[in-house]
């Protein structure tokens, strides 16, 4: 009986103890934390795009637009992703490049879709940059790199261009730490497989990347700011599922060289 007692003062005295750490805790504003987070990623994905928009030459041909937004919401239809939320852009320039901006960005130079042997290869780089946005690199990397207070100051002091453009560049043109480069692509490889895509060619495609780094670097971007091409192939090859999967392709052998022939004639 006496055991009892002390069990259940025990108990009541844990209770309370949680009850009055969690009543110590700031709702009101850690909510009003969050919401300026969402606020400033948000404004941040606005100005990063405009700043890009207004240096470089936007695609609108829906000869080729189509053709990449069907290969971008099949992926997020088939991984659980809302595809209206991705904001998708494809920029001429020769560079073999892709990234994600804050607030769903995701920017692809058609140097990307120039050098990509197949269909799967380009999926490849749209899934890793799609782990990025899902798994809130973008934010992450800003955070880490320039502190929140240089963020909000860049939103809610929008004249300030010199810092909006070397910011801007951490996320263009600076590869991401080793462990988020490996987070996305271990969710690449998830997400290429529930999209019934062969994750072995994103694999061929930076073994590829690694064996031309001698080039110049205008047509190796990507390798650039993704170091480590070579033993990110190994590990995605190692980590590929083993279960037997009848991969499919999104579009048509016919619609591939279609894409391909109308960013060539850009």
């Amino acid at each position: 009986m006496k055991k009892l007692i002390l069990q259940g003062i025990l108990f009541f005295s844990i209770l309370f103890s949680s009850w009055f750490l969690l009543s110590q805790v700031n709702w009101i504003t850690l909510f009003k934390i969050e919401s300026l987070q969402k606020s400033t990623e948000e404004s941040l994905g606005e100005i990063y795009w405009n700043l890009l928009k207004s240096s470089e030459k936007e695609i609108v041909n829906k000869k080729v637009l189509n053709p990449l937004e069907s290969l971008v919401t099949k992926i997020c239809l088939s991984n659980k992703i809302n595809p209206t939320k991705i904001k998708l852009h494809l920029i001429k320039k020769d560079e073999i490049n892709a990234f994600a901006l804050p607030n769903n960005h995701l920017v692809i130079y058609t140097g990307l879709i120039e050098n990509c042997e197949n269909e799967n290869e380009l999926n490849g780089v749209i899934c890793h940059e799609l782990a990025h946005i899902e798994l809130s690199h973008i934010m992450k990397k800003l955070i880490n790199e320039v502190g929140t207070s240089v963020l909000i100051s860049i939103v809610t002091n929008g004249n300030n261009s010199e810092i909006i453009r070397k910011t801007s560049k951490l996320l263009t043109s600076s590869s991401y730490d080793r462990s988020l480069e490996k987070e996305a692509d271990l969710k690449a490889i998830q997400y290429l497989e529930k999209s019934l895509i062969n994750p072995t060619d994103f694999s061929n495609f930076l073994f590829k990347l690694s064996l031309n780094e001698a080039k110049s670097t205008k047509y190796l971007e990507w390798i650039s700011t993704h170091p480590d091409s070579e033993k990110r192939a190994k590990y995605i090859l190692k980590n590929i599922s083993h279960k037997p999967i009848k991969f499919k392709t999104i579009l048509t052998q016919k619609g591939w060289e279609n894409l391909k022939n109308n960013v060539n004639k850009l």
